[in-house]
């Protein structure tokens, strides 16, 4: 999608959203998370550190624009018996009536059915709405993308990380969409924990990347539907904003940032790798 002003539908869901999305990690003030909702941006994503102020601007837009926003809450639990209870306590949290999303966070392997249990529970209780998944088991993913093509999989929408420096989604993951219909895909860290801005891990010569770079990135993959932002302050947020009305990125712009990102993984192992990460570092492979 060239546009990316553009809403996508996620998933099979009928929801519009937003390209961008924010995460509640970092503390951008209630006024900047309303102001990016007048500018377009209606993903709100509840994640792993919840933010009062983010709870806040949650409240405020519900109150008039509750059909037009998404809400995703995330577990880590690997107990489907303490989702529930979890999720009762991050709405009593946030002074929400529900949640649009459940994300499933670093989910390696095939659930149980368990945890479709649970959620169906939940949705007729009113609390949420559908399903979504993150993972850092990239080889895991393409066996839900084939269960969604067939009608097996419950999750609407794929969380994974993608960014100049860890491309291995490209290999892994990407190919393996299926033309016909699939789940929203959604990519996170799009700066690699900041790496990208920072001129110290910068190659000779090289000047450090914008966090609109970064998004922009991201965004330009045509197997890429929507990246979530962490925005801390107003002017992070611009940045982020920027991404969206700078649209795709040009190939030389491409070939510049892949550049520094093929650096960054070879000088730089990551902390937290995903599957394969490991084996690239160690064999030499860069940016994948």
């Amino acid at each position: 999608m060239a546009d990316f002003l553009e809403r996508i539908e996620i998933g099979n869901t009928g929801l519009l959203s937003s390209r961008l999305g924010i995460g509640s990690t970092f503390d951008a003030s209630t006024a900047v998370i309303e102001d990016a909702f007048e500018r377009g941006i209606n993903y709100l994503y509840w994640g792993t550190v919840r933010q009062p102020d983010f709870a806040r601007a949650m409240v405020n837009l519900s109150k008039h624009h509750r059909d037009e926003l998404i809400l995703s809450v995330q577990s880590y639990s690997q107990d489907p018996s303490s989702i529930e209870g979890e999720v009762e306590d991050a709405l009593k949290t946030a002074g929400i009536e529900n949640f649009d999303f459940l994300l499933l966070g670093n989910r390696n392997s095939a659930l149980s059915g368990e945890y479709v249990e649970l959620f169906e529970r939940l949705r007729d209780r009113g609390l949420l709405r559908y399903m979504s998944l993150s993972s850092h088991n990239r080889p895991f993913l393409p066996s839900l993308l084939e269960d969604y093509e067939q009608d097996r999989s419950p999750f609407e929408l794929l969380m994974l990380r993608y960014n100049p420096v860890h491309r291995g989604a490209e290999t892994d993951v990407f190919p393996f969409i299926p033309k016909r219909k699939h789940p929203t895909i959604a990519t996170y860290t799009s700066t690699r924990w900041g790496h990208l801005l920072d001129a110290d891990k910068m190659p000779p010569g090289e000047v450090p990347l914008t966090a609109r770079d970064c998004y922009r990135y991201a965004l330009s993959n045509p197997a890429v539907d929507m990246v979530i932002a962490g925005p801390a302050n107003g002017d992070q947020m611009e940045e982020a904003l920027s991404a969206l009305v700078a649209g795709p990125l040009e190939p030389d712009e491409r070939a510049r940032i892949e550049r520094i990102g093929a650096h960054i993984y070879a000088q730089y192992a990551p902390q937290y790798p995903d599957a394969g990460d490991a084996e690239d570092v160690s064999s030499g492979h860069a940016a994948q």
